[in-house]
């Protein structure tokens, strides 16, 4: 499995930024998927994940202003970022391997893609 996570970088607060990450598996159009994020000397967190029938879920810091979507035929996830505010500001991880239950990670990480949201 390979993950790289892309289109990160510095932004105003209110801006837009859309992150991209390039998977490799055969699986990925049945998979349940996801971006998480970890700012600096905190854990890491859910952001927004979807499955392959449609549902998907958003933290509530995130609800109204990301939206997440795929692109099963480039094994591609996407994450659209509206309103930036400087608490977005944290490392972005993709991960395609998510238990649809609860949303947990079981498959590797791939290397992030760093936000920062000045104020």
């Amino acid at each position: 499995v390979q993950l790289q996570a892309s289109g990160g970088g510095f932004v105003q607060a209110g801006g837009s930024l859309r992150l991209a990450c390039a998977a490799s598996e055969p699986t990925f159009s049945v998979a349940a998927i996801g971006w998480f994020r970890q700012a600096e000397g905190k854990q890491r967190e859910l952001v927004a994940a979807t499955e392959a029938g449609g549902r998907k879920t958003y933290a509530d810091s995130a609800k109204g202003r990301f939206t997440i979507s795929r692109d099963n035929a480039k094994k591609t996830l996407y994450l659209q970022m509206n309103s930036l505010k400087p608490e977005d500001t944290a490392v972005y991880y993709c991960n395609t391997d998510l238990n649809p239950s609860d949303w947990q990670p079981f498959g590797p990480w791939g290397q992030g893609t760093l936000v920062t949201v000045s104020s």
